[in-house]
């Protein structure tokens, strides 16, 4: 009689363990997402050292995020046509090494151009993870389920953005901006795990062969291109022309329009707005899947044009209550104001074909994302001209603008895609 294999502990391991496909999509994109958005945002926390090193005036120290913001729609239309061609997840790891390895020669820097290349290159991956790792999530999950999963991964960005203030807080202080930057280099370990563990989506190793690009710009696709590309950059003209400055806003005197808050104090105003932010993309998520794409966006972004001029122009109105009334309308801000970007990553992918979907989402959120890349210098030359509380409340039109186009694009609540 044979004898049973003993079990060993080897076996017990979590890799001997068949792995759910979806899940470590979505873990991997949304730990992509998240390492990716600390990256970016390291700069924005190490705005004020830089600015005074330098010598930079607010105009010229948001030409370095607008450098990021053009080179991330490059690397955002790029990574999309690719991963049609090679595939989702090497695409993916691409863009993780990219932005890593572009945060750490950020810290070799000497100056502004210097500095706009790196933060350039940090850029390339920033747009090229959120078009492979949103295309690769909605490919793996079911119709009833893909934008719950989407807006998990958009949370990323939010506890991306706290690390990144966490960080801040301890390292400035100590170490300068320079080993901030050195930091950023981390993240690409995580390929590695990328590489062993995430697999393609089915429905993408199906496809005979990717669709030429410029089926984007014919028949029913056109007029689908030209709306979310349009709707894309009036929501991310009005999310970094507020989230750059933001930070910056928190600290400066009251007397240039901003809220007069220390540094420690900044960080934690500032993962007080990203907590909301965190709720907001699970929130929206949710009610997408369960009321339609385009009703939650809408109320969101009127909802978050009432909340953002209340919060710029708080160092006016709120007196001796200025610091607790920024950290009440600080996590609403951010739930309103970030929580609707999880609708691009469900509502693009179900707009588009297999055969298209990369380059599709990839080009209307990245090439809204280039055009919006005059947001951190417009609203920077605002901010020098009428103080940075009003410049930030500015950005309330945006988003109304934003809520308006939604409507034209038709509901995609339960569509399939195959």
């Amino acid at each position: 009689m044979p004898q049973e294999k003993a079990q060993g502990f080897d076996d017990l391991l979590p890799h001997k363990r068949p792995l759910d496909p979806k899940w470590t999509a979505l873990a991997a994109a949304m730990l992509g997402f998240l390492l990716d958005a600390m990256d970016v945002l390291l700069y924005v926390f190490a705005l004020g050292q830089i600015r005074q090193e330098f010598g930079l005036s607010n105009a010229q120290a948001g030409m370095a995020m607008a450098a990021t913001m053009l080179a991330s729609a490059v690397g955002g239309i790029g990574a999309g046509i690719l991963s049609d061609r090679i595939g989702r997840r090497p695409t993916l790891m691409l863009t993780i090494l990219l932005y890593s390895f572009g945060s750490a020669l950020s810290a070799t820097a000497t100056g502004l151009w210097s500095l706009i290349l790196w933060r350039a290159v940090v850029g390339l991956g920033l747009g090229g993870e959120w078009s492979s790792g949103t295309v690769l999530v909605a490919e793996s999950w079911p119709a009833k389920d893909r934008a719950k999963a989407i807006g998990v991964m958009q949370s990323g960005f939010a506890l991306g953005y706290m690390v990144a203030a966490a960080l801040a807080a301890f390292v400035l202080p100590r170490w300068g901006w320079r080993v901030l930057f050195l930091i950023g280099v981390l993240p690409a370990l995580m390929t590695f795990a990328i590489r062993r563990h995430v697999r393609e989506p089915e429905v993408w190793l199906k496809q005979e062969r990717p669709a030429p690009f410029a089926d984007l710009f014919r028949g029913a696709l056109l007029s689908r291109t030209l709306i979310a590309t349009a709707l894309a950059t009036s929501m991310l003209f009005g999310y970094w022309g507020l989230f750059t400055w933001l930070p910056a806003f928190l600290a400066s005197p009251v007397e240039a329009g901003g809220a007069g808050l220390a540094l420690l104090k900044t960080s934690g105003w500032t993962i007080a707005v990203q907590f909301g932010s965190l709720l907001g993309y699970v929130c929206f998520g949710w009610l997408a899947d369960r009321f339609g794409r385009r009703i939650t966006f809408f109320l969101y972004v009127a909802g978050a044009a009432a909340v953002i001029p209340l919060y710029g122009l708080a160092p006016r109105w709120a007196g001796a209550s200025l610091e607790t009334a920024l950290l009440l309308i600080g996590p609403a801000v951010g739930f309103l104001g970030t929580g609707s970007f999880a609708l691009f990553g469900a509502m693009l992918a179900e707009l588009y074909p297999t055969a298209s979907r990369g380059a599709g989402q990839g080009f209307a959120y990245n090439f809204g994302r280039a055009l919006a890349a005059a947001a951190p210098v417009t609203i920077g030359a605002v901010a020098d001209a009428r103080g940075l509380g009003f410049a930030l409340g500015l950005n309330a039109g945006f988003y109304l603008l934003a809520g308006l186009m939604v409507w034209t694009l038709p509901e995609t609540k339960g569509v399939s895609i195959d």
